[in-house]
């Protein structure tokens, strides 16, 4: 489309010479409008040049093969245009029903969404100093976990002695003493003179969610007193988390997640409009959702914004479109690694962003090394850091809702609006989010998420960065006082998916600590240099993320010197590596030199069309890395 433009200026007539102003602007409309179907030729090009389609393959082949479905069934194409969000339900504005894009009007513009620190340190002295040390720098509310797995209930105020209860929220986490740290907690309010009208804060009652870690848990009736004594006196308190979270740990998809948090979130108003007594707006004010962020940071992105969609229409349903959904988004603490633990700091900047864009309200990255121990003030320091950095440099803040409008974003909200609403019916038709938990539904649905991913895991589809590719084998081990355990699993399971990888890790220092040198398999490469380079590279990264070390024979010539080179070498495990060319040579002859010299376990590298005689299994992109691991230390153990 052409730009229309006026014969003159704003500053003369037509006859004056100047920059002429267009009546309109177009943006790219110098450039020819290009079709969908343009589109999808590009595409099929690029994919066809890498074979991946045939020559003669249909139009729209190659974003095909390009697509991917997402653990909830969803398919996630390359390419989106305009014509993907037609006809899908209109996303408002933001700070209006139904509030897909943001709760509030002016998003976070003005000041960012809440940082909000955990703490699950169980000295009170010391957890003192951090909480203080946080909100002098930069941390606005503090997450706190007290009870079993944190400071004592009785120690709440010693731990929060220095801190303006009316100006940085406190959110408890008690687990079962739940109800005990908010009691604590309104009291210390009391004694200090803070205003009920200005007190802030969460108390974390959430025995559904309770209930979905541990197995058992209080009635959900139980939130009823303390519920209906915050919404007549705590006007800026909310009583109630409606934690999704564990569901995510046991290993459950997205649209999972968003499905329990209705199930539950309904479950509460239930309770808080019947035997509460409340008017369902009253009772929505006093929750506050809790959901993970991840490293996938549109599917976070558009869980964010779904979950605020999804609940506005439950509340429609409940006869009000005035009470946004408050969202508290945290970093999931068990995508984190105890192995290279500092690629931590990158997944917390990625998922941390994606929890911005989303329009988290309030936002948890925790420090890098959580999944080992007790966070240290430096680990404290990048956490928190890192969304200042977000929020103060990067400026992200400072666009509403960013992803709005974007053709995939959209699609994506709504693909997962939906998927979550048929499994939030489900929950809904086996008795509810307790029944559903109780009976095992739940659990079983999750279950088979989780096993999707735990094979994603293991053939390194899903790889992790630092733990099941490219591992460093000489890393010093980063050294925390151990914490103890929030909640005693018996309900949904605890899923972390660098846990497999890094038990070898564990096992292989252990051998090194015994013996002074590493578990290791044999590299008998064949061929020069840029014969065997690739493969060997393969294998060494493959082997050495179960703690294995590969040694390797170098340039060779003949069988015999293979042979010769494994002889020397302390390991019975031999893997070939070189090209598929040399393989039909010599790969044969090689393996029964290799057996002769005493090779218990011989692997080759690579997928030949054929079994090649002698090897005993082989190793390629998309094997069972923890199979072939499991099969190494087999073979170790076999030769002690």
């Amino acid at each position: 489309m052409a730009t229309t433009q006026t014969t003159g200026t704003s500053e003369g007539g037509p006859d004056q010479d100047g920059p002429v102003e267009p009546e309109s602007l177009v943006l790219a409309g110098e450039f020819a409008a290009t079709s969908r179907d343009q589109w999808l030729d590009a595409v099929d090009q690029i994919v066809r040049k890498s074979g991946r389609i045939r020559e003669d393959a249909m139009l729209g082949a190659g974003v095909q093969k390009l697509s991917r479905t997402s653990p909830d069934g969803i398919r996630v194409a390359p390419l989106y245009a305009a014509e993907d969000v037609e006809g899908l339900p209109g996303t408002g504005v933001p700070g209006a029903w139904p509030f897909t894009r943001g709760a509030r009007a002016a998003g976070h513009v003005a000041e960012g969404w809440d940082i909000r620190q955990r703490h699950a340190g169980t000295d009170p002295g010391a957890v003192r100093e951090a909480v203080t040390g946080d909100l002098e720098n930069g941390v606005n509310s503090v997450w706190l976990t007290a009870g079993a797995a944190g400071v004592p209930v009785e120690k709440i105020g010693a731990v929060l002695a220095d801190v303006y209860l009316d100006l940085a929220p406190v959110v408890l986490d008690a687990g079962e003493q739940a109800a005990e740290a908010a009691e604590a907690y309104l009291a210390l309010a009391a004694d200090r003179g803070v205003e009920d009208s200005a007190l802030l804060g969460t108390l974390g009652l959430d025995p559904i969610g309770l209930r979905a870690r541990a197995g058992d848990g209080p009635d959900v009736d139980s939130v009823v007193p303390l519920a209906q004594r915050v919404a007549r006196d705590f006007p800026l308190v909310k009583a109630v988390a409606v934690d999704a979270t564990p569901v995510q740990e046991a290993g459950g998809s997205d649209a999972q997640e968003l499905g329990f948090s209705l199930a539950s979130g309904v479950a509460y108003l239930r309770a808080l409009t019947g035997a509460g007594g409340l008017d369902v707006a009253t009772a929505a004010r006093l929750l506050e959702f809790r959901y993970a962020a991840t490293p996938e940071q549109f599917p976070t992105i558009a869980k964010l914004r779904a979950a605020r969609r999804l609940w506005a229409r439950v509340l429609e349903a409940s006869g009000t479109t005035e009470v946004a959904q408050t969202q508290h988004a945290v970093v999931a603490p068990t995508l984190f690694s105890r192995r290279d633990p500092w690629v931590n700091m990158l997944r917390g900047t990625v998922a941390g962003f994606a929890a911005g864009v989303g329009g988290a309200d309030a936002v948890t990255v925790p420090p890098f090394d959580v999944a080992i121990g007790e966070s240290e003030p430096f680990s404290r320091r990048v956490a928190r850091n890192t969304q200042a950095l977000l929020i103060e440099e990067s400026h992200l803040a400072q666009v509403i809702d960013p992803a709005g409008g974007s053709w995939y974003v959209e699609h994506l909200t709504d693909d997962l609006a939906r998927t979550a609403w048929a499994f939030f019916q489900e929950i809904e038709g086996a008795g509810g989010a307790v029944a559903a938990l109780d009976s095992g539904f739940v659990a079983g649905k999750v279950a088979e998420v989780r096993a999707g991913r735990e094979e994603a895991v293991a053939t390194r589809r899903a790889p992790l960065t630092g733990v099941s590719e490219f591992p460093d084998l000489e890393e010093n081990a980063v050294e925390r006082r151990p914490l103890p355990d929030a909640v005693q699993r018996g309900g949904l399971p605890l899923h972390r998916p660098s846990e497999a990888y890094e038990g070898h890790r564990d096992r292989s220092d252990e051998i090194l600590a015994e013996t002074g040198t590493r578990p290791s398999a044999f590299l008998a490469t064949l061929g020069p240099l840029a014969a065997y380079t690739a493969r060997a590279g393969f294998a060494r990264n493959l082997l050495q993320a179960g703690g294995i070390d590969a040694p390797e024979a170098g340039p060779t010539e003949s069988a015999a010197e293979v042979a010769t080179a494994f002889a020397e070498s302390a390991s019975p495990v031999a893997v070939l590596c070189s090209t598929d060319a040399i393989y039909d040579e010599r790969a044969a002859d090689t393996a029964a030199a290799l057996r002769a010299a005493g090779a218990g376990r011989i692997l080759l590298a690579g997928r030949p069309g054929e079994e090649v005689p002698g090897v005993d299994g082989y190793l390629y992109a998309g094997c069972d890395a923890l199979t072939v691991i499991d099969d190494v230390y087999a073979a170790l153990e076999a030769q002690s």
